[in-house]
């Protein structure tokens, strides 16, 4: 359940450049030392592969054809689905002086390179970064877990989606998410806590390493399941039901679930997000439940019926 941590995968860069000598020859330096790189050529690829891929740190050229790279900085950081601690440096193979610099500090970059690049003093650089980033998202977690449960509350579940979302972006990988609920969802509100608390810990106790699970409300818990298609989102919706006959909660021994869930078999190529994926699954169960005397436990998303908004 822990997010992703540069000492374990590879810290994601996003290099935005038009110009190919001077992207390869960053590449040529990153690549080598441990980090994986995705391109972007011009401002606007910049802004939508920064929000989608959810990089550990941004390098921007300072011309690019269409947005200057020091806009495109500033637009990120009024952004808030980009977070504050990532890094984000500004290279220029034009003037570099303290005018220009100073308008990059002012919109947000950690840093602002004139053309050639000190290989060595970047990577230097990039790790001290990088580290204090690692720092300040260890110390935003504290905010992110419900207490009642262990498992991560709506925020800290949002926040797991994107960094979810960009691995199987990266990877070209199938992306589920699950809105699980109790039934009955009408016990009174002493005997929901209870159901609450002993659900979120058997789902924290059976659920796989590889996903995200999160409390959203009294007897609800969404569940964000990585390289996973419709097929597996099935079973591991049966699989959780089943423990529950295994080892029933105390005094719920007849505790059923409902669950709406949502799928993208390649998230490389879709334009939402993993948030929305998490809403849509939500959408379903909701539908779901207002369906009267249907033995039906779970629901996917269906685009043509979701109401109009």
């Amino acid at each position: 359940m822990s997010e992703r941590d540069s000492t374990v995968h590879a810290p994601l860069v996003l290099i935005a450049n038009d110009q190919e000598w001077s992207a390869r020859s960053l590449e040529s330096i990153l690549a080598p030392n441990g980090y994986t790189v995705i391109r972007a050529y011009t401002g606007q690829q910049a802004l939508d592969r920064a929000l989608s891929a959810r990089p550990d740190l941004v390098i921007l050229d300072a011309q690019m054809p269409d947005l200057h790279g020091i806009e495109v900085c500033r637009l990120l950081r009024e952004d808030p689905r980009f977070s504050v601690s990532i890094p984000i440096l500004i290279t220029t193979a034009g003037p570099s002086g303290r005018v220009q610099r100073l308008d990059a500090y002012r919109a947000g970059a950690w840093e602002f390179l004139g053309q050639p690049l000190d290989g060595e003093s970047l990577l230097l650089k990039l790790g001290t970064y990088l580290a204090a980033k690692r720092g300040a998202d260890r110390m935003r977690d504290e905010s992110l877990v419900d207490q009642a449960t262990g498992l991560y509350n709506m925020r800290g579940l949002s926040r797991r989606a994107r960094e979810i979302g960009s691995e199987v972006f990266r990877r070209r990988q199938p992306l589920a998410c699950l809105v699980l609920a109790a039934d009955p969802v009408d016990a009174d509100p002493p005997t929901m806590q209870k159901l609450t608390g002993q659900l979120g810990r058997l789902l924290r106790d059976r659920g796989r390493t590889s996903d995200a699970i999160g409390r959203l409300g009294d007897g609800e818990f969404g569940v964000i399941a990585p390289a996973t298609e419709e097929s597996g989102a099935r079973r591991l919706f049966e699989r959780i039901q089943q423990s529950l006959g295994v080892r029933p909660a105390n005094g719920f021994p007849h505790l059923t679930l409902q669950a709406g869930y949502s799928v993208v078999q390649d998230f490389g190529l879709t334009e939402i997000d993993a948030v929305e994926l998490l809403l849509r699954a939500t959408t379903a169960l909701r539908a779901l439940q207002g369906t009267v005397g249907t033995p039906e436990r779970m629901r996917l998303f269906q685009p043509e019926t979701a109401p109009a908004i």
